[in-house]
């Protein structure tokens, strides 16, 4: 009994230790976000999106994440705008801790499937798209209510728009190629606020909050790799197969000439 009641004692002391280092790592997490708030320097030559620049081409938030496919831009870009993120139990926990935190009501979980399909649902609308490519989403939007709604523009009032309160958001899925058979998925938010009480408001809200959000764009990146990659594969066994099933049908019938001559 005396070796158990240690035993609890010790996973006592060092749960809290882990605890209180959480909670440290966050809090300095925090006050370096806040400081860094509005400092974003220049993208770097590969980061650099010229169709994103068109809506959004100053701002005060970035976040941009990549990985390489193997497969096609078009099959990945393809995976990408399928790609179910309420499918992502990592997704749906950071959702619903955003709601307990903020006091929002449940969202309608029974929103289509899909990407874009998805954030559509939820009011972002469509800027800009290349086919096969590159698709760029918006939205002006107050994250920091508890029941956030996201308002789509047209392309151009959302480029132009200024009105007090709000936070312009703009984010793409994008494919590069770098041979026929692989590309570079890419990812990018931008965020911009329109005045100083919005600015205010919505670098607590980043500071506080983002982890939750950075964590969801990585959990889109994987599944966005191991579905494209499982298409690519299943598109090069069926033209093996469809190969191997000409020449089959082919050996015979020159076979059947060959005789009748």
């Amino acid at each position: 009994m005396r070796g158990f009641n240690r035993y609890v004692r010790g996973a006592g002391k060092w749960s809290a230790i882990a605890f209180a280092g959480a909670a440290a790592a966050y809090g300095t997490y925090v006050g370096v976000t806040w400081y860094r708030y509005g400092n974003v320097g220049p993208p770097a030559a590969e980061d650099e999106d010229p169709l994103l620049d068109r809506f959004l081409p100053a701002y005060e938030i970035v976040e941009r994440h990549q990985i390489r496919v193997a497969a096609s831009a078009a099959v990945t870009f393809d995976a990408a705008r399928d790609v179910d993120l309420q499918g992502s139990a990592v997704v749906r926990t950071i959702i619903r801790a955003r709601e307990i935190i903020l006091g929002a009501k449940p969202g309608d979980r029974r929103s289509p499937r899909g990407l874009l399909a998805e954030t559509q649902s939820l009011g972002w609308g469509v800027l800009a798209e290349v086919p096969g490519r590159e698709v760029v989403v918006g939205a002006v939007t107050r994250p920091w209510e508890a029941n956030v709604t996201f308002r789509a523009l047209p392309p151009a009032q959302f480029a132009a728009f200024k009105e007090p309160g709000y936070v312009k958001i703009a984010w793409t899925i994008r494919a590069d190629p770098i041979a026929g058979s692989e590309s570079v998925f890419r990812t990018e938010t931008r965020a911009i606020a329109t005045d100083p009480q919005a600015r205010s408001k919505f670098r607590r809200y980043w500071s506080f909050l983002s982890p939750g959000i950075i964590i969801i764009r990585w959990a889109l990146i994987g599944p966005v790799k191991k579905e494209a990659e499982r298409r690519a594969r299943e598109a090069r066994w069926k033209r093996t197969n469809d190969a191997r099933c000409g020449t089959q049908q082919v050996v015979p019938a020159v076979a059947s000439s060959l005789i009748h001559r």
